[in-house]
């Protein structure tokens, strides 16, 4: 009988790397309906933790559609599994900014505007400018920040990448 088990899923890297794809994408596309669609407007942390996501949901998307052999495809999510664990990182980094362990950095405001054509025009955008605090939670669903959901969800897609890129065929038994 064959069964179906969490190692045989692992084993198909494509799968894999497609679902973490999806997963990734739909998870940058919620950050960017929450700014554009809600008008919550990212600090700069939350504006570097898209990065990662920007590198891996292309790259899962090509291991999961153009990976030509076993090796390349498990490469390929090694690479996934690194970015997404740096991106837990960098989204860890930014609760510890928020619950007050670290210092954000000091250029913690949303976008920068564009150069202003004079003194007079430079004035007048300062009084519009509003800076986002890195360290205010715009947002807390079941006791979390945006950041700390992104931080788990990076820490899980980082380590099913990795999880995939290790798991191997195991050797064929030889029966007498």
């Amino acid at each position: 009988m064959n069964r179906f088990n969490l190692a045989t899923l692992l084993r198909n890297h494509r799968l894999v790397a497609g679902a973490i794809a999806l997963v990734a994408g739909l998870v940058i596309a919620t950050a960017l309906y929450f700014e554009h669609g809600l008008g919550m407007r990212p600090c700069l942390l939350c504006l570097y933790q898209r990065w990662p996501y920007y590198a891996g949901v292309p790259l899962a998307a090509l291991v999961a559609v153009f990976a030509v052999s076993e090796r390349v495809a498990r490469g390929g999510l090694a690479l996934v599994g690194l970015i997404f664990l740096g991106a837990a990182g960098l989204a860890a980094y930014h609760v510890g900014v928020e619950w007050g362990v670290f210092l954000g950095p000091s250029g913690c405001g949303g976008t920068p505007a564009a150069p202003a054509a004079g003194i007079d025009a430079f004035l007048a955008q300062l009084e519009t400018v509003r800076v986002i605090d890195c360290s205010q939670p715009a947002w807390i669903f079941l006791g979390l920040s945006m950041a700390g959901w992104n931080a788990l969800i990076s820490l899980a897609l980082g380590a099913l990448a990795l999880a995939s890129a290790a798991s191997v065929e195991p050797p064929v038994a030889l029966t007498r």
